[in-house]
């Protein structure tokens, strides 16, 4: 499939050569079944390859941690490129989910291990969450202690300041490509500093320190255009051939009922009910 993007047999190696060149042809035929455009699909093509061949330096073949992923986002510099990067990695994690570890898992060896298996219970027990819902939130602690450990190395957590919840939001925020995956990811810190004072691992509860993101649920939909401007687009359209019905009614389908996209290259005849009366041709004289 990637044949259909990139024809030059260099650049088709260099694709299949990471991490992910056995899932690339895959990922290229969900790009095409999705119907973009093949310049997109080529530049998230290009990130994703990107991507695996910094993961194929770092673990090989086994699966891809979270570790992997973090690393390689802070290899950007500046927000752009990074939330390109987080975006065209969703579409590899949707498409090949077996080559990415879900959660980092708790080793005996590792330092924060008693106290994220004391978070897990006190998710369980207090808050009630079930396990899947306990992995999203556990793995944002451990990327929390994971960043506190790189930027403030042999730092306890009793000497955790508002200043360090800010900075860690804000590194947190700026790896998030939309509102919904900000929220989750401040959420996630706030959760774990509640713990932490609830657990008497910190004196001061820091939780009212993170800020609140703002979502807004329908924010992505583009501004609506006056119905004065939709009549001029269907007037546009002629009625001398069936193609320019057919186009005048795609047009006022799309308009009047808010039909989406794919519901409505899905359409058959069989979908209309003929029996109203604006479509019966028994009333087609008083309609």
């Amino acid at each position: 499939m990637l044949e259909f993007y990139f024809s030059y047999r260099g650049v088709l190696k260099r694709l299949r050569d990471g991490a992910l060149g056995a899932e690339m042809d895959r990922i290229a035929g969900h790009f095409f079944s999705l119907g973009y455009k093949q310049a997109s699909a080529k530049l998230y093509l290009s990130r994703i390859a990107r991507f695996g061949r910094f993961a194929a330096a770092h673990c090989g073949s086994r699966p891809i941690g979270e570790a992997i992923v973090d690393s390689y986002l802070c290899t950007f510099t500046t927000d752009s490129p990074r939330i390109a990067a987080v975006s065209a990695l969703q579409y590899a994690r949707r498409v090949a989910p077996e080559r990415f570890i879900a959660s980092t898992p708790i080793v005996v060896d590792d330092p924060d291990a008693p106290l994220l298996r004391s978070f897990s219970d006190y998710l369980s027990r207090v808050r009630g969450l079930e396990p899947r819902s306990r992995d999203g939130v556990l793995l944002g602690a451990r990327r929390f202690l994971d960043w506190l450990r790189h930027r403030h190395p042999g730092q306890d957590l009793e000497a955790l300041t508002a200043e360090h919840v800010l900075a860690a939001v804000e590194y947190r925020l700026s790896l998030s490509a939309t509102s919904g995956t900000r929220t989750t990811a401040i959420s996630h810190i706030r959760t774990f500093l509640r713990f932490l004072h609830w657990g008497g691992h910190h004196e001061q509860d820091l939780a009212p320190v993170v800020p609140r993101t703002p979502y807004w649920r329908l924010a992505h939909l583009p501004p609506r255009l006056s119905w004065d401007d939709v009549r001029r687009v269907i007037d546009a359209v002629g009625k001398a051939t069936p193609i320019d019905l057919r186009d005048r009614a795609v047009l006022v389908l799309l308009a009047t009922t808010g039909i989406r996209n794919g519901e409505l290259r899905a359409l058959q005849l069989r979908d209309i009910d003929w029996r109203w009366r604006g479509f019966c041709p028994a009333h087609q004289g008083q309609a």
